[in-house]
């Protein structure tokens, strides 16, 4: 098992951009800030040393390719 690889948010771009997703960086700090009820869209913490916003590698990855796959299951093909 691998160990877990903490990104940052301009590194989340770079990933996802090299993945075929182009997003803004305005685009992806809205999915990593809370909305009114303190929830993210995006599974981001808070580095408890630096402060800064996270995510896992692995986990940003697999909300990914779920969402592939639930696409190609509900398609009418």
């Amino acid at each position: 098992m691998e160990p877990p690889c903490y990104l940052r948010i301009d590194q989340v771009r770079t990933l996802l951009a090299e993945m075929g997703i182009e997003l803004s960086e305005r685009q992806i700090k809205r999915a990593a800030d809370p909305d009114p009820n303190g929830k993210r869209k995006l599974p981001f913490f808070v580095d408890p040393i630096d402060g800064r916003l996270k995510i896992e590698k692995g986990t940003l990855v697999r909300i990914y390719r779920e969402a592939q796959i639930d696409a190609e299951n509900s398609s009418k093909i």
